[in-house]
């Protein structure tokens, strides 16, 4: 399948999305929100993947939004039901079918590389992946103050669960660039590599995740994880236990046990 504004690429279990208009910093269009859907659809769907990578081509994450999609917005504003597409996953809660929310229904684990600027739409979407890693040269900035604008697209729920209030409401409020350092910090990010061995950093990583853990209980515990922010301990707890009885009947947790026991690399089948 060809594609406009993204690259989509499968090697070694690891499906690659990468933005890729590396000449304006892989700022967001309508385009390529489309094909980014399609090529997480894509990667979802494909037995010999295991693990999603999402990046930016040339020395950008994402800018944001682009800026000629902002001026052409109407002075009523973007109408509401374009904040209402197509469900990625019609079966996943309603929290995970809106606009930009339905990274976490996608079944596999997404590792953002965020390998340069993340400022705005950019930064959104960075936080609804399920991994953060930064090269040492990323900044980040949630922009939408200085644009007029407020927080968008759920981020006044989600990034205040990665970094607590108090600094959530000083990146949206100040919109103030923040290093890679700084986001480590805050817990913006879950790490950062030098720029030399990004790219490598985060090949191993997700390569980690493709061949050593069960593909099974990844898809469920994303979706344990996503779906505990609504839920009671009693709640999460009553999942967990039936998840755990379900575990015990499944393919690959007598593939943990006897790779473990056999002392050899696992194979599992992800069921």
């Amino acid at each position: 399948m060809g594609y406009e504004h993204i690259l989509y690429d499968v090697a070694g279990r690891i499906a690659t999305v990468t933005l890729n208009r590396p000449e304006r910093l892989n700022a967001w269009t309508v385009t390529m929100e489309r094909e980014v859907r399609e090529a997480m659809a894509a990667a979802a769907g494909d037995d010999g993947v295991r693990v999603i990578v999402f990046t930016g081509a040339g020395r950008g994450f994402c800018a944001g939004a682009d800026m000629d999609l902002l001026q052409s917005i109407p002075g009523g504003g973007v109408p509401a039901e374009s904040e209402r597409p197509r469900p990625f996953d019609p079966s996943a809660r309603g929290d995970f079918q809106r606009k930009y929310s339905w990274f976490p229904a996608v079944p596999k684990p997404i590792i953002a590389a965020i390998n340069g600027p993340a400022a705005g739409l950019g930064l959104v979407i960075a936080l609804y992946c399920d991994v953060r890693i930064a090269a040492e040269g990323a900044v980040f900035t949630t922009s939408f103050s200085r644009r007029g604008l407020i927080a968008e697209h759920g981020i006044s729920w989600l990034l205040p669960r990665l970094v607590g209030p108090a600094n959530a409401l000083d990146l949206l409020l100040s919109a103030r660039k923040i290093d890679a350092a700084t986001a480590l910090r805050m817990g913006l990010v879950n790490d950062v590599l030098p720029q030399a061995r990004f790219r490598d950093g985060v090949s191993a990583y997700a390569g980690e995740l493709a061949a050593l853990v069960s593909p099974r209980s990844m898809r469920v515990m994303k979706r344990q994880v996503w779906e505990a922010q609504f839920q009671t301990l009693a709640e999460a707890t009553a999942v967990a236990d039936e998840e755990m009885r379900l575990s015990f009947a499944s393919e690959d947790f007598r593939e943990g046990v006897a790779h473990f026991v056999g002392k050899r690399a696992p194979a599992f089948t992800g069921r």
